[in-house]
């Protein structure tokens, strides 16, 4: 009995792996096809033909004309790509240098309304965009940053989510281990550097990832903050594909998935590390 419950479970799974896999195959797939073929499968969605559309897990004529395309002929993805890095790497800078010294001062410090301004952080942290947008318009446009890419940059790099990541990992670092290199004469500012920050190694790293795979995808906060389209991130660009243009869009979107997967990948462990502290209880 218990081997035909396995033999369910594992087929359970691979029907949710097939599922989760298969937007990533079809973007690949759609990476090679011809326009033709796209106009054949996609027309009943993108443009104006008549019928259902269809897929196919195999190109029936394979071409890298759509990558060649992306990659020769269209300058405003490489200005999009470089908006991106430009937004994720100040985003993740700012998380990281106003963040570890907030999630250090919450796990080791106490003070008269630390676990209010805990709970606080936590509320801010599950807040959506919808819900601050309007708020943080209004103080961007106040001090006329609306249209620059520090009205993205800004709200973002003082997420409380990266906060929350690091103060697990600070507050498991044993008592003793602080004390005794505070009694050998080190400051706090030693400490925190050349103690709390290598032993909580764990924690920053995987907010880091966190910090950086939610920047590069997204899309609300530059949509309603940017307004010139030369600002934009590469997330905007491929919400403006048409029919004409599906073949380079999955390009588009292949080589837009290549920096977040490699991001996963290398810190694969400590972001795993990362979800599983957020989840312990205090």
């Amino acid at each position: 009995m218990g081997r035909i419950w396995k033999f369910f479970i594992y087929i359970l799974l691979f029907a949710l792996a097939a599922i989760i896999c298969f937007p990533v195959v079809f973007m690949f797939v759609g990476a090679l096809m011809q326009d033709w073929e796209l106009t054949e499968y996609l027309g009943p969605v993108l443009g104006n033909a008549e019928g259902m559309a269809s897929w196919s897990f195999l190109p029936r004529a394979p071409t890298l004309e759509p990558v060649v395309e992306l990659l020769l002929d269209s300058p405003q993805y490489f200005v999009m790509f470089w908006n991106s890095m430009k937004l994720s790497l100040c985003i993740l800078a700012g998380q990281l240098l106003f963040g570890m010294p907030s999630a250090w001062a919450l796990a080791r410090y106490s003070f008269p309304g630390r676990k209010f301004l805990l709970l606080l952080y936590i509320v801010l942290m599950l807040m959506p965009f919808q819900v601050l947008m309007l708020p943080e318009y209004l103080v961007l446009n106040r001090l006329g940053l609306i249209d620059t890419h520090l009205a993205v940059i800004l709200p973002s790099a003082f997420s409380t989510f990266p906060v929350f990541i690091m103060y697990r990992f600070f507050r498991g670092i044993p008592e003793t281990l602080l004390e005794a290199a505070q009694i050998d004469g080190a400051g706090e500012l030693q400490v925190f550097g050349q103690i709390g920050v290598p032993l909580g190694s764990a924690g920053v790293v995987s907010a880091a990832i966190l910090g950086f795979l939610e920047s590069w995808n997204m899309i609300e906060q530059p949509m309603t903050f940017l307004k010139t389209e030369s600002l934009w991130p590469l997330s905007l660009f491929l919400p403006d594909i048409g029919l004409t243009e599906a073949g380079m869009g999955f390009a588009a979107a292949v080589f837009m998935l290549v920096p977040a997967l490699l991001v996963f990948l290398c810190g694969q462990d400590y972001l795993e590390q990362g979800i599983a502290a957020a989840a312990l209880k205090e």
